[in-house]
Order: structure tokens, then sequence, then C-alpha cells
């Protein structure tokens, strides 16, 4: 049965499907209302969120299929104890679809290798999440309209961003790409991503404590939240939080064609004012999020032969 635990398990040329997909459904919307008429997924949700249960739920209602949800622990059966693999085979009786998003790392791959029906991974702790991937890649491609020949900056918390460790994987697969990494010493990117991504791939990056320095360098910049639900240590989250803020201000050291991402939640890192910069590009990302969900149900439902 396959699923997608990571953008990995996606070759390039699915990429390109899946976005010529989206693209298809932003056209015509009405041909894809009835696409998964009386089909069900399931969203279960171990941990907080907003945009990406409701872009999953939202996706799964304009294809005319049905959703069942779980959008705390605290209310299904892991509140007793019950495992993620018990979960996953219990669920699958009742639904074609699954899109799980859970604290620790792996656990959607617990989840898939225990499924009878297909999983996506809607996040996994700080390892990775493929869809707010999609996402990124879907919003890249209609705002600079290619996938290749870019500088991308990203910026803040690179250690524990899953979204950023998930978009740096599938932007090693094109050509021309290269990284500039903007963070404190103590949320650099994982020498893992490093040595297992970036490296295999040559591409070449920089790292860089200074975002107003990097600007004027940059097609793209991605801003992350740092992320309170991963330290153990408030007094680390407290003097980390506020390190990078984009504002007015430095928006003009940026190229006049670069943009903004941001996955959201935002905190404090970009400032309101910047939303009406044309280059602000983070709630254009939501609504894709949505469209690239739609394309990524369909096709697994697809090759599970259900629709």
């Amino acid at each position: 049965m396959r699923s997608v635990i990571d953008v990995m398990d996606l070759s390039v040329k699915e990429l390109e499907e899946l976005i010529a997909t989206a693209e298809d459904i932003i056209a015509d919307p009405d041909k894809y209302a009835e696409a998964c008429h009386r089909k069900k997924l399931a969203t279960l949700f171990f941990e907080p969120s907003t945009r990406t249960r409701m872009s999953f739920e939202a996706a799964m209602y304009e294809l005319g299929g049905h959703v069942i949800s779980m959008s705390e622990a605290s209310s299904s059966s892991a509140a007793k104890g019950e495992s993620v693999a018990d979960t996953a085979k219990t669920v699958s009786n009742y639904v074609d679809i699954i899109a799980m998003r859970h604290p620790k790392e792996g656990a959607a791959l617990v989840a898939a290798n225990n499924a009878s029906v297909p999983v996506i991974n809607a996040g996994d702790g700080g390892h990775c999440h493929p869809t707010q991937t999609l996402a990124d890649l879907l919003t890249i491609w209609r705002e600079k309209k290619r996938l290749s020949n870019l500088t991308i900056g990203f910026c803040g918390d690179l250690k524990f961003g899953r979204t950023v460790h998930s978009l740096a994987g599938a932007m090693a697969r094109y050509e021309g790409i290269k990284l500039v990494l903007i963070s404190p010493v103590e949320l650099k990117l994982p020498s893992y991503v490093k040595r297992n991504i970036l490296e295999p791939a040559n591409i070449p990056y920089r790292q860089t404590t200074d975002l107003e320095d990097a600007l004027g360098e940059l097609d793209i910049l991605y801003m992350t939240r740092v992320q309170r639900e991963r330290f153990f240590n408030e007094e680390d989250y407290l003097r980390l939080k506020d390190r990078y803020i984009l504002t007015e201000e430095k928006m003009k050291k940026a190229p006049e064609d670069m943009i903004v991402m941001h996955p959201l939640p935002r905190v404090n890192e970009i400032s309101v004012a910047v939303d009406k910069d044309p280059r602000a590009c983070y709630f254009k990302q939501v609504l894709n999020g949505k469209y690239m969900r739609m394309a990524l149900i369909l096709k697994l439902l697809k090759e599970a032969g259900t629709i």
C-alpha cells in the first residue's frame, strides 16, 4: 500500500505530476467536485494544528469526500495508552486514507507499516512535513515559474524545522540550487541533513547569522518561527525566539522579485506590515497547500484502486 511519509518518497516526475494536477484543479475545480464521492479521510492529529488539519479536511470535502477527524490525542484511545500501530489498524477499518500528525519522529512510518490504507505524514516531530513541502513547491512554481536555478535563504529554526528539512531535500534534486542558511549557532541545520541531502547532491550552501547581509542575494526567503514546543529549556527559547524579525525596513535590502515564504504559524518573525508587500507569499502557501493535498489524495487513492 503506497503511503507518503517523506517528500523523498515522491520522484521528481511525480512532483511535477502533482503540480500539474493542482494547476488543473485551480483552473477547473468543478471537474474534481465528485472525484472522491463516498470516500473517507481520517485526520489523526496528536498535536495541535490549524492549517494542516483544516487544509486536509477542506481538500477532501472539495473532492466530494467525507472526513472523520481526531483533533487531539486526549480525545482518542491514545490517552488510554493505545499504540500508534493499533490506532492505524483500527482506523483503517473505517476510512480509505489517513492523514496523521504526531510529535514523535517516525510515528507516521509506524502507522503506514500497520495500516491497510494509504497514510500521509502530516508532520512527525522535527523530522519532516511532506505536504507542507508540496505547498511550498507549488508556491515557488507559481511565483517564480521554475524550480531550478534559485538561491534560497532559510532563516530561523533550522535545527527543529521539519519544513526546512523537507524543502531542502526536495530542492536538492533540481539544478542550480544554492542555499543560504541563516540561524543562531544553536539552531543550525543538522549535520545529517547536510551530510545526507546537500553534500551528495553537491548543493552549495553557506551558513550565516546575519539576515540583512544575506537578503540581497536571495530569490526566496523562507522564514520559520522558533518552535517553543521543541525546546526542553524555556530560558533557551526566550533567548532565541526574537532573534530574526523581518520588517519593512529590512525588505528594502531584498531584490524586487524575491518572494517571502513561511510555513506558519507566525509569531514575531515577520512584521504584519510586511503582509502588504507584493513579495509576501505565505498566505498564498496556505491556499496552495489545499490544492496539493487534493492532488496527493487523488494520486494515492487511484494507486490503491479505490477510485
